[in-house]
């Protein structure tokens, strides 16, 4: 029990950190108005969580198959809780940015550090299924970032709710220091580790797996995840409140999408059906919403529900990274993998911010950049464009079978 208990602390961990990353979404104007700066700065400023998530992948990787995750993770939401206080507090965009810095430094070892806790102590013919359920913590996160914790803003102030998330990663820390254990590096050195990871780092079949996770991620990082809210208050009038918790659906799909394909892909055997379907069901879906007609709301939350739905097929390139590399650097595969899904929220949200500003009218309302909605759809016309991409490496995957393909 207590190793089902550890990993679902790592789950929550990834939950935390889901919220944090997606809170500027719903803190748009606010961040504008109070450190003066324009959709591309804003862009930047959110996107420093990425720039340390995405770069410090790989060492975190190697770190927790040599170290393990109780220390490090323990650790790492300690300094979340602390660049969220910095966040909270911050005087000006650059003391803004060291706090979002530390906020993706600290939750760089969430979602890598909940797999080894799989990896490590549960039965390794579900782990696909563990690791749905961990992406639905994640996704349950990212709606508690959406549409409730607009409501914490719009009540208390951007300033004390990220106060109060700080305080929620100290308890958190506590007790997955108190609850998870550590197996005992296998390894024979740090040669054989460097060796492990130079086989991953040259096995073609990873970077078409980093090549999916990459593209397929980039929507909901950089549309779903910041811009969306203010594309739906250009397109349906909508206030904030109501536009994060039409975006929430996305988030739901992504969170059911990721269970239900997990649990599937175990049961069939197979890998790459799942990658093909999910990923032309996600370009139709994304298309629909934002070059389609002007559609119901309640039309547009089912095609965003869809969405999450196929794009959570994404789950399966870390199962992918597992099986087609040695068990012994399963997480520095993890690892890779992580840094191109995460790395994408680093491209994408200043992309979009940069393409945004390029067709910016003028308008401005209580010190924030209006964008009109044909702004809005020749930005995010790089995501779709991502999508196709996306499409193309999953046909190329090898199948494994969800068998292991590389041994020792």
């Amino acid at each position: 029990m207590r190793a089902y208990a550890a990993w679902m602390l790592g789950s929550a961990f990834f939950c935390y950190a889901f919220i944090l990353r997606v809170s500027p979404s719903v803190m748009v104007s606010e961040l504008m108005r109070d450190f003066a700066v324009s959709g591309a700065i804003l862009g930047h400023l959110s996107a420093f969580y990425f720039y340390a998530y995405a770069s410090l992948q790989m060492p975190v990787g190697i770190m927790l198959d040599r170290i393990g995750p109780r220390r490090l993770m323990t650790a790492a939401i300690g300094v979340v809780a602390l660049g969220s206080l910095v966040f909270a507090l911050a005087p000006t965009v650059e003391v803004a940015y060291a706090g979002r810095l530390m906020i993706g430094a600290g939750c760089a070892f969430s979602w890598v550090g909940a797999l080894t806790l799989a990896t490590q102590w549960l039965p390794p013919h579900r782990f696909a299924l563990f690791g749905g359920i961990s992406q639905f913590a994640g996704m349950a996160g990212a709606i508690l970032g959406q549409a409730p914790l607009s409501a914490v803003v719009s009540v208390t102030g951007w300033r004390d709710a990220m106060l109060g998330l700080g305080v929620a990663g100290i308890v958190l820390a506590v007790a997955l220091w108190l609850v998870a254990r550590d197996k005992p590096y296998a390894g024979s050195g740090s040669g054989s580790l460097m060796h492990g990871l130079r086989r991953v780092v040259t096995n073609p079949q990873s970077w078409l797996a980093c090549a999916f996770g990459f593209f397929m991620t980039a929507p909901m990082l950089a549309f779903t995840g910041l811009w969306a809210v203010p594309y739906m208050t250009a397109v349906y009038g909508l206030d904030r409140a109501t536009s994060a918790a039409v975006l929430s659906s996305s988030f739901f799909g992504w969170g059911v999408g990721a269970i239900l394909t997990g649990w599937l892909s175990d049961r069939m055997g197979r890998r790459k059906p799942l990658l093909i379907a999910g990923s032309s069901l996600a370009t139709l879906t994304l298309v629909l919403v934002i070059y389609g007609p002007t559609l119901p709301l309640w039309m547009i939350t089912s095609l965003l529900f869809l969405n999450g739905l196929g794009a959570a097929s994404m789950l399966l390139t870390f199962a992918l990274g597992r099986e087609l590399n040695a068990p012994r650097s399963s997480g520095a595969a993890y690892g890779m993998v992580n840094t191109a899904v995460v790395g994408s929220g680093a491209v994408f949200q200043p992309l979009v911010g940069h393409l945004l500003d390029l067709n910016w009218g003028g308008a401005m309302e209580a010190g924030a950049r209006l964008y009109t909605p044909e702004a809005f759809r020749l930005a995010f016309l790089s995501l779709t464009v991502g999508y196709v991409i996306a499409l193309v490496a999953g046909s190329l995957i090898r199948e494994t079978h969800c068998r292991q393909q590389v041994h020792e």
